[in-house]
């Protein structure tokens, strides 16, 4: 097994696909909507724990995730901007990358959190496995990432169009793509069983901001994405959630 998951931070793997440069903080505001991601996230995430977040970014998921649970929180981001601002909002922050000689000093923990880091891994499986070596015997991985088949994806791909954009489900930085069934396989093939599973609604997608949606109040909208959500997760859920311990 290789130590090195990502060989330079993460936005590099987007140049040349979208006309600018990425914002590397352009990730950095969420709420704590039950029905996203950090708001999810924080519904699976025990009390008390020992939490290491991979790829905390500027730790606005981190903060939300673990508020009021009386965790310990260590995080990783290789990014310096992200990682700085992280440190600023009091978050127990190392740039740079998860490896055994950080597990060997500051593990075991509770929980790994991966909140939208594994598409961005050409190796998640490995990413995986070091964190199995890093968990406590009932220790928990938390996890997001974005379905590439909702269905503002496949009306795109139904035109012929793939368009990478800057942020989403097609941001230029994702190597590896998921659906309901790969990341279950996933999970699966390295030896965790998935304990729980959410889907996101993915409410503040720019497709909801466009021109048809716009006809529509944003309260009724809400509503009705929630419920479609829940019944056709595999079509109109924007990130799965899925919580996972080692099998036994």
């Amino acid at each position: 097994m290789t130590e090195t998951f990502i060989s330079s931070g993460p936005d590099s793997h987007g140049a040349g696909l979208v006309e600018h440069s990425l914002d590397p903080l352009r990730y950095d505001h969420h709420s704590d909507d039950p029905y996203e991601v950090a708001g999810m996230l924080r519904s699976l995430m025990p009390e008390h724990a020992r939490v290491l977040d991979v790829g905390c970014g500027t730790g606005s998921v981190t903060l939300v995730a673990n508020k009021d649970k009386g965790n310990r929180v260590f995080a990783i981001e290789p990014d310096a901007d992200r990682s700085g601002i992280a440190r600023s909002r009091g978050v127990e922050v190392f740039q740079g990358f998860l490896d055994r000689e950080f597990i060997s000093q500051r593990g075991p923990f509770d929980v790994v959190m991966f909140a939208d880091v594994l598409e961005h891994l050409a190796a998640p499986d490995e990413m995986l496995q070091l964190a199995m070596t890093a968990l406590e015997k009932d220790g928990l991985v938390l996890a997001s990432v974005p379905n590439v088949a909702h269905w503002s994806v496949r009306l795109k791909l139904l035109f012929g169009r793939f368009n990478y954009a800057e942020t989403g489900i097609c941001d230029a930085t994702h190597l590896r793509w998921f659906t309901q069934r790969t990341i279950r396989d996933l999970f699966n093939n390295t030896g965790f069983e998935i304990t729980s599973r959410g889907y996101t609604c993915g409410f503040s997608l720019p497709v909801y901001r466009s021109r048809f949606f716009k006809l529509i109040p944003r309260p009724i909208l809400r509503k009705v994405l929630r419920s479609m959500t829940l019944f056709f997760p595999r079509l109109f859920a924007c990130q799965f959630v899925v919580q996972a311990r080692k099998r036994n």
